[in-house]
This record gives structure tokens, sequence and C-alpha cells, in this order.
């Protein structure tokens, strides 16, 4: 998908809502178990309910792989399921790649061309190497890690490196790889004060944002600090709403929690 194929879905549904596809055999509903495939069954039907309301999707990949062969079967049918039926969703293999050479080839090969994501996360510790063969892929993204949601995102990313915090290193250097115009980036919503920071090294560069709502961040902020002429966000949900209900309403429900938050959207994209 080109990218302003995406601002135009933006536009369009006054959303920049992302619905994270973390499905977990522990947390779905009961009753859901008995069926054939309780994963694709239950993505089926969070993705009808929310798909009016949001622009993208994004499995994470660990939740498939956990189940062997026929977890990544629920994988190919979700996205078979969404490419078929609902292809101007943008779609995230969030799966943290990244390998030297030919290595990177393959999992871009594996997620681009075999699964057939418009993106995927990147990795970047490993450097332009790892990163350039994903972005050779023409009309998709690599969405590289620059500064993440999580507690030890402190641990290396924030440490000054050459009087420098490291995710800014990251970030200037990723822009003199080739191809770099398909680069997206990873901030997390709970790193919304450093967001002003960030768009002055990559000014019109879409962000992946998750971590607002069950992580705490608030969609006010990344918005005041992180919104571009042409949006530049995607915002990531994920357990807030497809696990709004574990009943038999569990869809019902998630589509009511992707209404919200596709209205706030609606709120912030008005007042600019």
């Amino acid at each position: 998908m080109k990218t302003e194929e995406l601002v135009a879905q933006i536009r369009k549904k006054k959303s920049f809502l992302c619905v994270g596809l973390d499905t977990d055999l522990d947390k779905i509903p009961k009753h859901l178990l008995n069926r054939e495939d309780p994963i694709f069954s239950f993505n089926k039907a969070i993705i009808d309910a929310t798909q009016e309301f949001c622009v993208a999707y994004k499995p994470n990949i660990a939740f498939y792989e956990a189940y062997g062969l026929q977890g990544w079967q629920s994988l190919q049918k979700t996205m078979d399921y969404l490419n078929t039926n609902y292809p101007e969703q943008f779609t995230i293999a969030d799966a943290k790649r990244g390998d030297i050479g030919n290595t990177s080839t393959r999992y871009a090969k594996a997620f681009f061309e075999t699964l057939n994501f418009d993106s995927i996360t990147i990795a970047p510790y490993m450097g332009k190497d790892s990163v350039e063969p994903f972005l050779a892929f023409e009309d998709k993204h690599t969405i590289l890690l620059a500064l993440t949601s999580n507690k030890g995102a402190f641990d290396f990313q924030t440490q000054l490196v050459h009087g420098e915090a490291l995710y800014k290193e990251v970030l200037r250097t990723s822009k003199t790889y080739t191809n770099a115009k398909n680069l997206m980036y990873v901030v997390g919503a709970t790193k919304a004060s450093y967001l002003e920071d960030i768009r002055q090294i990559i000014p019109e560069s879409f962000l992946l944002v998750p971590g607002v709502g069950a992580q705490g961040g608030s969609l006010k902020e990344v918005c005041e600090y992180g919104m571009t002429k042409d949006i530049g966000l995607l915002v990531n949900s994920s357990r807030g709403i497809i696990y709004a209900s574990n009943g038999a309403d569990f869809a019902a429900e998630a589509g009511k929690k992707a209404m919200l938050l596709q209205q706030d959207m609606q709120l912030e994209l008005e007042k600019r």
C-alpha cells in the first residue's frame, strides 16, 4: 500500500486507529475453543466488528508462532480474509525481525510476499545491512523500533551516545539508508513527551504508536506533539479492544471500544 492510500483512508474514516490482533487462546471466549480454528474465528469476528472504525490491523506474530503450524495457518487465514474482504486496511506484521543480508531478505519475502503484509516491525540493532533488505520492496513499509513503550526502553534507548540519546542516533542514521522513504517508526505513547524532539528529526514520517489505553498513554498528547499535516500517526490498541468482553458479545463490545477511540480521534483531527 502506498502512503498516500493510507492517508486517504485516515481522512475518509476520520480515524488513525490500528487494532492489534494479539490473539491468545487463554483469553478468548471459551465458546470459541470448540471451533475448528478458534484463533481465526476470533480474529474474523473482531475484524468484522471493528473494520469501519480503524485503518490498520497488527497481528503480533508471537501469538501465532506459539501455536506452531496451526498458528501460522490461522495467521495466513487472517491475512487472506483481510486482503480479500478489506483490502483498504493497512496490515502490520508485528514481528520485530532484523538480521543481516540474505536472512533479512527471506524474512521480508515471508511477510511481504507469502503472507502479503503491507509492513513489518524491525529491530535496528544490527544496523544498515539488516534493514535495507526490507526497504527494497516496493510499496511495502519497514517500521523501525525507535522509542518503545516498555519500561526496559530506558536500559538502552535513552542512553547517551556521543552526547545524544541512542534513539535519536537510530532516527538520524536510518534516514541515510537506501529507500528510507519506506521507513516508519515505533514510538510508544507512554513516551509522548519525547515526540516533539522526534519530530525535529523525522518531521513527516509515519509513527506507529502503541501504549494508548491499557498501558496508560495519552491520545491527546500523542496528537499534540506527533501529528503532521498528513496525520503521520497510527495509534494502536490491542487488549483494550479485542478483550473488551470474554462473553458471547465479545465482538460487539470490541466494536464499541473501537468506535469510542475513533470518535476521540475524529475530535483530535477536527482540532487541526
